[in-house]
């Protein structure tokens, strides 16, 4: 019997232990996947704000005018040619020569769908007796139209014979489409994080972190087909003496957005693979 009831004694003992140290095991396995939870959720709020950052510098970009800007001397009002400048400027013929020498006279800036120049506000086509009022300048602007923005660039700037440039006619093209397509990209990836939010799962964060490097690479190539294209406007015009262009503050944002769009593409991408992973692991220890 004293045996008996040694044994019985031994037996509980053992399992107590053994439910003692399957306890701390659970223990420190929920301890550790809250951890790692918190790191997947702290890394996909850092892939948010950095793609909400990128939304909005990309549209930002898209809708202002300044992507190019010329500095120029302040031009005389009393000039005909002025004149003849503005009206061919502001006219739904004109070629890309004519706008683009009304651009350098003028501090024209140059965005996607528009172009700008700067006139005076109350113009005289006569020389004034005192510089008044009549030379506070004014911005006026004229939007590139759809038939525009998709128009043949030729070898020679206005000359209609001199046959198409392809490669600028492309680049033109690209650099208009490419925004527009990166900004629906990072809107359609959002859209699939909400529902991954909703879901309460990682897993399908790994299409917004695929559509969020295609947005970026989408942008990247906007802005090198704008770079490109500039260039190859000035090899074919050249800019007149005392006036010089520089890329503004709108370039500045689309490039900017690029690689945020890329650090957000890695975030959502590593926090979906890694958390589906470590939970693949854990599975197969709790089975075990």
């Amino acid at each position: 019997l004293e045996g008996e009831a040694g044994g019985a004694g031994g037996w509980a003992c053992a399992g107590d232990r053994l439910e003692n140290k399957t306890s701390v095991s659970v223990a420190s396995w929920s301890s550790l996947n809250a951890r790692m939870d918190n790191r997947f959720a702290t890394a996909f709020v850092i892939a948010c704000v950095l793609s909400l950052i990128s939304t909005i510098y990309m549209a930002a970009s898209i809708g202002t005018d300044f992507w190019y800007e010329y500095r120029s001397p302040v031009q005389e009002n009393s000039s005909d040619l002025n004149k003849s400048i503005w009206n061919d400027f502001a006219s739904d013929e004109a070629d890309e020569k004519t706008y683009s020498d009304a651009l350098f006279r003028y501090n024209g800036t140059v965005g996607l769908w528009r172009r700008c120049i700067t006139i005076p506000q109350n113009t005289y086509w006569y020389s004034p007796p005192e510089r008044t009022e009549s030379f506070d300048m004014v911005t006026k602007c004229m939007s590139f139209t759809l038939n525009e923005q998709f128009m043949e660039k030729f070898v020679e700037p206005g000359n209609h014979n001199s046959g198409i440039d392809l490669l600028r006619t492309y680049l033109w093209r690209c650099q208009f489409l490419l925004p527009f397509v990166s900004l629906g990209l990072m809107c359609f990836g959002a859209l699939i994080g909400l529902c991954a939010c909703i879901c309460r799962s990682l897993y399908p964060t790994i299409a917004t972190g695929i559509l969020h490097l295609l947005a970026g690479l989408c942008t990247l190539g906007s802005v090198s087909c704008y770079v490109a294209g500039i260039e190859l406007l000035h090899q074919k015009l050249e800019l007149p003496e005392n006036v010089s262009g520089e890329f503004g503050w709108s370039f500045c944002l689309a490039c900017v957005s690029a690689p945020l769009q890329f650090m957000a593409s890695a975030l959502f991408i590593w926090a979906a693979h890694t958390n589906r992973k470590e939970y693949t692991l854990m599975k197969a220890y709790r089975v075990a």
